[in-house]
């Protein structure tokens, strides 16, 4: 074999792709499921471990810092030493964290504990999304495939939400943490016997530890100083430091892959339009969303008095809008170019925003806000099963796990980038607006309510902003996403795809005019040119 991926065949003997799919589902809803399970609960985790306002962020910030700061390793480990291995050592690490977290006495070593559940999951995610494409072919198949995966980052964040208020309510905190325990060491157990092992045969034995300490670094540092820019503000030493510290990283590492001979990042897939336009319009359009579930959880608590069970099932419409958009986008995509179904997801989404905004002080939630909910999950789910399958345009099987990594990436870090800035501008003059409320309730409300709006205006700002990212740049025309998935039907019987067959040339000129191997170049993406 060359440097395709070296499993042999796509699934194990005996065992259907629907059971490999739901087996990498069950992964990706933990990996995200834990990204918002502690909100609700965190009034009560502070009681119970007697921590601070502000040491209690780092519950949920130690976790997404440490998942985004890895996800790139993560992948480029499960190309070199071998995806379903790097996926079980995941679990482990993922369950015995959760296990350390339940039994914290203290908030340092919850932190400490919730930094290593992002470390199991920064190697499942990669690993789980790598083997997904290199289980389903190219095509209707994979990208039906991508449409549930895509489905499930949005619905288990808002379930996390949901099933966090009811166990932190009912049998105690500890509870969030102990149920992974059974299900990440029974998956780790059960995975050799579903999921075939497979890894980047050109990648077996090299690894480029420079690039991988230099990029895991800056990303880490990057993460943790938006997270921390709004507490410490902006135009600070620290703030300014940091970033510096992170350009400097940053700028290493490209110096360290433009000579790399095995690099983490191989610098010429920036070069493929789809993939790289996908991945850029992923920090805008996860960084909207960021700022949006994190202000309408506050919104509902601190403007309309829900309670925290309340507010996790106000949200149970949107996670089924998310179904249902993602389920739109998936058959569309199959038909047409990612662009319009990314653009109409990105207007949808941004009229559910603004739908918020203009939420009133003393709004109902069938007439102010079942409506937004509605058009946010319809969106959110259009949004991310496009860019999930649109960044995989042109990515060889022999670096799933680069290209999984990165979009995860781009999805962490623009969730991180979104939420500070959107919380910078909402939270300017607050402070004066409560103290000027002089405990005056309905006041206090009402300056709760202008920092809604200016959260829910400033994260439709972004979507607009990714709408026009997205329609500028993102590739035209219908091949640009489903010239292989047109012939999929028709070659079936040869085994060979008309459309694949007929765009060889134009997949070989791009790749060779992008000093790319062919195979990297697809063609698809030929309209970038």
């Amino acid at each position: 074999m060359s440097a395709i991926d070296s499993a042999a065949s796509r699934a194990k003997p005996g065992v259907g792709t629907g059971a490999i799919l739901a087996f990498l589902c069950l992964g990706q809803f933990m990996v995200f499921l834990d990204v918002s399970i502690v909100n609700l609960a965190l009034p009560s985790i502070k009681d119970g471990l007697d921590m601070s306002e502000v040491s209690q962020n780092y519950i949920v910030t130690a976790y997404g810092t440490v998942l985004g700061g890895f996800l790139l390793l993560g992948g480029r480990l499960a190309d070199s030493f071998g995806r379903r291995r790097l996926l079980q050592a995941g679990f482990v690490v993922f369950a015995l964290a959760s296990l350390a977290s339940g039994l914290a006495q203290n908030g340092t070593m919850l932190i400490t504990a919730r930094g290593f559940q992002g470390l199991g999951s920064s190697m499942i995610a990669p690993a789980a999304l790598s083997i997904l494409t290199s289980t389903f072919p190219e095509g209707a198949e994979r990208n039906k495939a991508l449409g549930i995966w895509g489905s499930l980052a949005g619905i288990a964040s808002i379930l996390g939400v949901i099933l966090g208020g009811v166990l932190a309510d009912g049998p105690g905190w500890e509870w969030i943490f102990w149920i992974n325990v059974p299900i990440g060491l029974g998956v780790a157990a059960l995975a050799p016997k579903v999921l075939p092992e497979s890894v980047a045969e050109e990648r077996a034995g090299r690894f480029d530890l420079a690039g991988a300490i230099t990029l895991t670094s800056g990303l880490l540092l990057l993460i943790f100083t938006l997270g921390e820019a709004t507490t410490v503000g902006w135009g600070t030493a620290r703030t300014i430091g940091s970033l510096s510290g992170v350009f400097v990283l940053l700028a290493a590492f490209v110096a360290i892959e433009a000579r790399a001979a095995a690099p983490i990042l191989p610098l010429r897939v920036f070069r493929l339009r789809t993939m790289r336009t996908a991945n850029l319009s992923a920090i805008l359009v996860f960084g909207m969303f960021g700022a949006m579930f994190f202000f309408a959880s506050l919104f509902m608590q601190k403007v309309y008095d829900y309670s925290p069970l309340k507010a996790g099932f106000a949200y149970v419409p949107l996670a089924v809008s998310v179904a249902i958009g993602a389920g739109v986008a998936s058959g569309l995509i199959t038909k047409m170019a990612a662009r319009p179904v990314l653009i109409a997801g990105l207007g949808i989404t941004t009229v559910g925003l603004l739908l918020l905004w203009r939420a009133p002080l003393d709004g109902s939630y069938a007439i102010d806000l079942l409506p937004a909910f509605v058009a946010l999950g319809l969106g959110c789910g259009m949004c991310f099963v496009t860019l999930q399958i649109a960044a995989f345009v042109g990515i060889g099987e022999e670096e799933a796990g680069m290209g999984a990594g990165l979009i995860n990436t781009s999805q962490e870090a623009g969730g991180a980038l979104g939420l500070a800035v959107v919380a910078t501008i909402a939270y300017s003059g607050f402070a004066g607006d409560m103290a000027a409320a002089g405990g005056n309730v309905h006041r206090i409300r009402e300056a709760q309510l202008a920092v809604n709006h200016d959260a829910f205006l400033s994260a439709a700002c972004l979507g607009a902003v990714a709408l026009l990212f997205a329609a500028l740049l993102m590739p035209r025309g219908k091949g640009s996403m489903s010239s292989t998935v047109a012939g999929a039907g028709a070659g079936a019987g040869a085994g060979v795809s008309p459309a694949r067959s007929a765009s060889e040339a134009s997949e070989a000129s791009e790749a060779s005019a992008n000093h790319l191997p062919v195979g990297h170049a697809l063609a698809s993406d030929h309209d970038d040119s």
